[in-house]
């Protein structure tokens, strides 16, 4: 069955962080996912999920300086500490919200002059991030990104990232399979929802090429909705999209796995 998690860091932006918990909750979403929580106590933070009677499904790990470029360390050889310090930061932050997954990032890769290092860093500290999160009870979400919104990831397409995730041989890591990025490189989305089913564990949607709602351009996502159904996928499916115009006014598409609340 179908359910939508809204993404409080592309949804209810004309709002501050915490009140967008409220503005949520009122729309009818009953989960939320958020990219970086970590300028608010982790208490704070869980009222407001408390509140308006919302689960968390998805928090990134720290990934850097975001203004500036950086989207986590993962693959970065230089960066072996702050990756660590990061993931430690994350498990604490999922694991006092309630929250069972963490995106842990894996970085811009196009300035190192390695790259057989670089992937053997990813693999050396994504087992780590495996076992500090496994300790926890948590599981790590992997996802490749569009070349053309994230140019130099180190992690553009799902077969590869696959492979990867394979190689880590943990059983608490899972594809996070991005509708938006999945269509941008590789495309045959619902064959890849059928071929690949048990290899996610999350879903994010928006619509193709412009990352606006689901409703408009390239992609039927009636029909994937229903592959997403058929495979037996029972997460949640994050709403990570740039509204057209307001949150709620967009979310026409959304009505039937909306919870009208009083």
């Amino acid at each position: 069955m179908t359910r939508i998690a809204a993404n409080l860091s592309m949804l209810f932006t004309d709002a501050p962080f915490l009140d967008r918990f409220d503005r949520a909750g009122a729309a009818g979403f009953q989960a939320v996912e958020f990219l970086f929580p970590y300028d608010h106590p982790i208490e704070t933070v869980k009222a407001a999920l408390d509140r308006n009677s919302l689960s968390l499904t998805l928090i990134n790990a720290p990934a850097g300086d975001w203004a500036g470029g950086e989207r986590g360390f993962a693959a970065r050889p230089a960066k072996r500490a702050e990756f660590e310090a990061s993931v430690a930061k994350a498990v604490d932050y999922a694991a006092g919200l309630g929250c069972p997954r963490i995106h842990v990032m894996s970085g811009i890769v196009a300035d190192e002059p390695d790259p057989a290092a670089c992937e053997a860093v990813w693999i050396d500290n994504m087992r780590l991030a495996a076992d500090m999160a496994g300790r926890a009870g948590l599981d790590l979400s992997i996802e490749p990104l569009n070349t053309r919104d994230v140019p130099g990831y180190f992690l553009a397409h799902q077969d590869p990232t696959l492979a990867l995730i394979a190689a880590l041989d943990r059983r608490n890591v899972l594809l996070q399979f991005d509708v938006y990025h999945t269509q941008i490189m590789d495309g045959d989305i619902i064959r890849r929802i059928e071929r690949m089913k048990g290899a996610y564990g999350h879903v994010q949607i928006a619509g193709v090429p412009d990352r606006h709602e689901p409703d408009s351009g390239e992609l039927a996502y009636p029909e994937i909705f229903a592959a997403f159904d058929r495979v037996g996928f029972d997460g949640w499916l994050g709403c990570e999209y740039n509204p057209r115009a307001g949150t709620e006014e967009g979310l026409g598409w959304a009505a039937p796995w909306l919870d009208a609340r009083p």
